[in-house]
């Protein structure tokens, strides 16, 4: 692709000059990934500084354990919350203008957790979760502007490689959660909190790295492609991005639909678990730095070996891996569920959570970038991030409550029983194409 010369990029405002090369299409989508990339390791230093201690602040906030998984709930509703705006917004503007939104949403929700943290309010601490999630809306819907203009047989692997830079800022970011919270001492500020207080500083710059450097837009270029292929301009007619026309698409699509249970289901299992662990863990007498430890191992599980997840779902089908998502997202809750006092096989149990989340969330974006039309994708992804954090919301909701009446062990059996319909699904699937 190359752009004219004395016209601008004017992507965020929903119009695109450039003039669609074919021939230039791998160095743009080198431009693009290593755009993502950057971004994906800033947002996901954020995320992780914060969601490493969110359980712990609410515990600290509201009194009890059975609050804590209103935490994990609130930091899933904000994508869940933002997903189809966010979706709507990109597809008519772009990925640049969404993720830039959310990267600051993100940023002023974590600033105001840390002031319902310093006044000890549990509703302002929520509302500011609900906001600091808008953080993980922007690093979601990144893999799928990976995929804009990945060729087929290499999308998975697209949306792998952004996945997996996020490794580098998530498995620091717990591990530097407590010089975080210490910077802040003086200050007032909750040791708990002060981890969002970085994390807005890193949302921040993360907005800035997308509004100056991604350009063109992925999806606007991508969009431009496939108008020029179908020759009616049919990818390019607002009609076919609409919502209605990406529930349709959803509806004539097993694929899609098997897609979208994948995502969801693994999306769901490891909240829920991953959100109560720190609880669990505390209650064995773990202090900050181990927790911070196990769920660096946990967030290494999640995005180091997407890579591999891409790549098996690349030469094997997007089917056979999410059924090995299903085999590991139940083991993970097997290990977890049995450790008891053991912290060496609760950190075991999250890293296998984390291998299953990664193998459901990158055979099941790519199936679901496959299985509908291009016009329609940003709208079905979207609803896609809408549902998959809604049920992780869920989940994380009831999480603290199971583990506050039945234990920890009892919620790794409950979210066990998440994996059967994906499974059943994926099952009926591969009966299907044989």
């Amino acid at each position: 692709m190359t752009e004219t010369p004395d016209a601008p990029d004017t992507a965020l405002s929903g119009r695109t000059t450039a003039t669609v090369v074919p021939a230039a299409l791998p160095q743009l989508r080198r431009r693009v990934q290593a755009v993502l990339v950057t971004t994906q390791i800033l947002g996901g230093l954020g995320i992780a500084i914060g969601v490493a201690l969110a359980a712990v602040l609410a515990t600290e906030v509201s009194g009890t354990d059975a609050l804590a998984g209103l935490a994990s709930t609130a930091t899933v509703a904000g994508p869940a919350l933002l997903a189809m705006p966010l979706a709507a917004l990109m597809a008519r503007r772009g990925r640049r203008a969404g993720l830039v939104l959310a990267y600051l949403l993100g940023a002023l929700g974590a600033g105001v957790a840390v002031l319902g943290a310093v006044l000890g309010s549990f509703p302002v601490l929520l509302v500011g979760l609900v906001g600091f999630g808008a953080g993980s809306s922007a690093n979601l819907a990144a893999r799928f502007a990976a995929a804009d203009l990945a060729r087929p047989d290499r999308r998975a692997r697209a949306i792998s490689t952004v996945v997996w830079a996020t490794t580098i800022g998530a498995v620091l970011g717990p591990n530097i959660a407590a010089p975080a919270g210490r910077s802040v001492s003086g200050l007032g500020i909750p040791v708990a909190a002060g981890p969002f207080l970085w994390a807005a500083g890193v949302f921040v710059v993360s907005a800035l790295v997308v509004a100056l450097l991604l350009r063109p837009d992925p999806l606007l270029t991508a969009r431009a492609l496939a108008a020029a292929e179908e020759g009616d301009g049919a990818a390019d007619r607002p009609e076919n991005r609409s919502l209605r026309a990406g529930l349709r698409a959803v509806r004539e699509s097993p694929q899609a639909r098997i897609a979208l249970v994948t995502v969801a289901a693994s999306h769901a299992v490891m909240v829920s678990i991953m959100s109560m662990t720190p609880v669990a863990l505390t209650h064995h007498g773990a202090g900050i730095e181990l927790i911070g430890l196990v769920i660096s191992v946990h967030i290494a599980g999640m995005y180091a070996f997407s890579p591999v997840m891409g790549w098996l779902a690349d030469r094997l089908g997007r089917l056979a891996v999410i059924g090995l998502a299903v085999a590991l997202l139940g083991i993970a809750a097997l290990l977890a569920g049995t450790a008891g006092a053991s912290h060496a096989r609760v950190t075991a149990g999250l890293f296998v959570l984390g291998l299953g989340w990664s193998a459901g969330l990158v055979s099941g974006s790519a199936l679901l970038t496959d299985s509908v039309p291009q016009a329609a994708r940003a709208a079905v992804q979207g609803l896609s991030d809408t549902v998959m954090n809604a049920a992780a919301g869920i989940g994380g909701l009831l999480a603290g409550v199971i583990v506050s009446q039945a234990g920890y062990g009892a919620l790794n059996a409950v979210a066990a029983c998440l994996l059967l319909p994906m499974a059943a699904l994926a099952l009926r699937g591969v009966l299907r194409r044989a």
